[in-house]
């Protein structure tokens, strides 16, 4: 699945906006993947896995769109 990094925070979490979505994804640093937090640009594309976390669906696996 693809999106786009809308926001992020210094606390080292940020949502990713999906088209035709409503909500966007919760995704932490920690589920990044080749990239760092500090390399990915709020507007960049991303692909990514959606989980169910227990806060809701979030975002595993983000890496840069190909």
């Amino acid at each position: 699945m693809t999106g786009t990094v809308k926001t992020k925070t210094d606390k080292g979490y940020g949502f990713i906006s999906r088209e035709g979505e409503a909500k966007d994804l919760f995704f932490h640093s920690t589920d990044l993947s080749g990239v760092t937090f500090d390399e990915l640009q709020v507007g960049a594309t991303v692909e990514f896995d959606v989980v169910d976390g227990e806060k809701g669906p979030s975002a595993k696996n983000v890496k840069p769109a190909a």
